[in-house]
């Protein structure tokens, strides 16, 4: 008797284990389409805010994380502000708070982290200074195999 009542015990955790992978897979799956449709949130409200120069960047594969990083520019330190606090608010509004910002009291660089998507939205200067497209959108094999020229040189 002990004997069945340990195999339908056995066979109920792999039953549950099944349906827990299942629903592990389904979850990551709306999940991803949660980041895109974020994604999209927030371009739609930097264009509203009329920041400039928005661009978005995939950044799955680069880092563990975010999977998008989106940068705009803002005309100075008040819009700047502004923008970034409209964007926490419309992604908490959604649903999505922000799970730190920076740089909202300066004005200069605002950070807004939504886990799958960070948001910068900088003045011209610093991004021009900063240049996180360019740093972002290198190779990451270009980039060790340019770390190693450098370190021989």
């Amino acid at each position: 008797m002990s004997g069945s009542s340990n195999t339908a015990c056995i066979a109920h955790e792999v039953a549950l284990g099944a349906w827990f992978i299942i629903t592990l897979k389904q979850q990551t799956s709306d999940q991803r389409m949660q980041v895109e449709e974020l994604r999209d949130l927030i371009h739609a409200t930097l264009e509203d805010m009329k920041a400039f120069d928005i661009v978005t960047l995939d950044v799955r594969g680069k880092t563990s994380i975010t999977d998008y990083f989106i940068i705009a520019s803002g005309t100075s330190d008040r819009h700047v502000k502004s923008t970034a606090e409209s964007v926490a608010f419309q992604a908490k509004q959604a649903g999505q708070p922000p799970i730190g910002t920076e740089g909202l009291q300066e004005g200069e660089w605002a950070l807004i982290d939504l886990n799958g998507v960070v948001v910068h939205v900088m003045q011209a200067k610093v991004r021009d200074f900063y240049q996180l497209e360019r740093l972002w959108s290198i190779d990451p094999s270009a980039a060790e195999r340019l770390s190693k020229e450098r370190g021989s040189s």
